[in-house]
């Protein structure tokens, strides 16, 4: 006697709409629980300063990079400081076109160790917008951050001594071809 369990197509249907629903949803799922947690060292978006600053010191390192063949020279003025935690620090970013074309650039980042991502707050910065240069262009760009002083109840990362905030450039307009 050959038994078959007939499924009820209501219920694939159902199931096939859950999976497309949970497929568009998991990137703005995922970048939520990026920014909730600092995985991967993601950072932190903050719009008021801290309220208290340590007088422990924790280095900060610059780094700045740009992706193949972009004509661009990308600098920090200040490639290294200490700052007391909880403390607000501006740094300056200098970016030049070397070309004679206009150029849409776009900067990423990531901080280093991952796990003090949740720890660092940017109060204003030019990450992540396009940003757009002609010919010969020389701009300054500011990053306005501070380290919240809960890093130094996080057993993770209470011993870090040291970040590094490490920018890259990428050109927007050849991701679109």
């Amino acid at each position: 006697m050959n038994k078959t369990a007939k499924i009820n197509p209501k219920f694939l249907i159902l199931i096939f709409f859950l999976m497309l629903g949970l497929s568009f949803a998991s990137v703005p799922l995922y970048d939520l629980f990026c920014r909730v947690t600092g995985f991967g060292g993601t950072t932190q978006f903050s719009k008021e300063k801290p309220s208290a600053i340590s007088a422990e010191k924790i280095g900060m390192r610059f780094d700045t990079n740009v992706s193949n063949n972009l004509p661009i020279s990308f600098k920090v003025f200040k490639t290294r400081e200490e700052i007391n935690i909880g403390e607000v620090r501006n740094i300056k970013f200098a970016i030049n076109n070397q070309s004679n074309e206009q150029l849409n650039i776009v900067s990423t980042f990531n901080v280093s160790p991952p796990s003090v991502g949740k720890y660092f707050n940017k109060l204003e910065c030019f990450c992540f917008e396009k940003q757009s240069l002609n010919s010969f262009d020389n701009n300054e760009y500011v990053l306005s951050y501070y380290i919240d002083p809960e890093i130094l109840n996080d057993n993770a990362t209470k011993n870090v001594k040291d970040i590094t905030l490490s920018y890259t450039l990428f050109e927007v307009d050849k991701f679109k071809k």
